[in-house]
C-alpha cells in the first residue's frame, strides 16, 4: 500500500510541474541581442573634407547652393598635401574640432593640393588617405580629387604650371589603386570669368565649385 502511494504522488507531482512549468529566473543568462542604428552617410554635416584654400572655395560654394552633407569651410587655407601626411599635425587637430562639432564623419573629400615646390608624392597622397579613414567613422567612404582645372586656358602659379592635372592626376591614380578603396569624384573646373587670382574661384566661381559638388556627391 505504502509502494503505491509513493508512485501516485510522484505521479501527482510531475503533472502539477508539466501544467505549470517554473517561471524563468530574472537572473537570465540570456543576454538580449543590441542592434546598432546603421551608420548614416548622406546626412547633414556627415562629410568632412581635407585640402587647401582651393578645398575651401568648394566648400564657400557649397554652402551657398545650399549643400548640406558635407562640412562648411574651416579655415584649411594654404594647406597643402605635406600639411596633413603626420597624422597629429595642427591641420588634423584642426579637422578634429569640426569631428568634435558633428561627429566622425561617415565620408571624406581628400583633395590634394599641392604649391609648385616641393610638389607631390605618390607615397604622401597614400599617406594623407590612410590619416583620413584613422579621423573618420569605420568604413568611411573616401573620395579622393585634385584641384580644379582651367579647360578655359590659365593655371593656379602657386601650384606651378603643371601642378593642377598633376594633382587630378594623382587622385585618379589613388582611385585606381585597388588597395586604397576610394572614389574619385571627378575634376572640379573653373572657367573664365570665375577665377580672381589665377587661382581662387571667385563668388561665381566658388558657386560653381559648389554646384559641381552637389552633383558629385550630394
Amino acid at each position: 500500500m505504502m509502494h503505491f502511494t509513493t508512485v501516485f504522488l510522484a505521479a501527482l507531482t510531475t503533472a502539477a510541474i508539466i501544467a505549470h512549468p517554473t517561471s524563468p529566473s530574472p537572473q537570465s543568462d540570456i543576454v538580449p541581442t543590441t542592434v546598432e542604428p546603421r551608420q548614416t552617410t548622406n546626412g547633414t554635416h556627415t562629410m568632412g573634407f581635407i585640402g587647401c584654400s582651393m578645398a575651401e572655395n568648394v566648400a564657400q560654394g557649397y554652402v551657398a547652393v545650399g549643400g548640406q552633407r558635407m562640412w562648411g569651410p574651416y579655415g584649411t587655407g594654404g594647406m597643402v598635401v605635406q600639411s596633413w601626411t603626420s597624422n597629429s599635425s595642427p591641420s588634423w587637430r584642426l579637422f578634429d574640432q569640426q569631428v568634435t562639432k558633428y561627429g566622425k564623419p561617415a565620408a571624406v573629400w581628400v583633395q590634394v593640393c599641392i604649391f609648385q615646390n616641393p610638389g607631390v608624392k605618390y607615397d604622401e597622397v597614400k599617406q594623407i588617405i590612410a590619416n583620413a579613414r584613422s579621423h573618420a567613422a569605420p568604413d568611411a567612404l573616401v573620395y579622393v580629387t585634385g584641384q580644379p582645372l582651367y579647360p578655359d586656358g590659365g593655371t593656379c602659379a602657386l601650384a606651378g604650371a603643371d601642378g593642377p592635372k598633376l594633382t587630378d592626376d594623382m587622385a585618379k591614380r589613388a582611385a585606381a589603386d585597388t588597395t586604397l578603396n576610394v572614389t574619385y569624384a571627378g575634376a572640379f573646373v573653373l572657367r573664365q570669368g570665375e577665377v580672381q587670382d589665377g587661382c581662387h574661384a571667385n563668388a561665381s566661381g566658388q558657386k560653381s565649385l559648389g554646384n559641381q559638388a552637389v552633383q558629385f556627391w550630394g
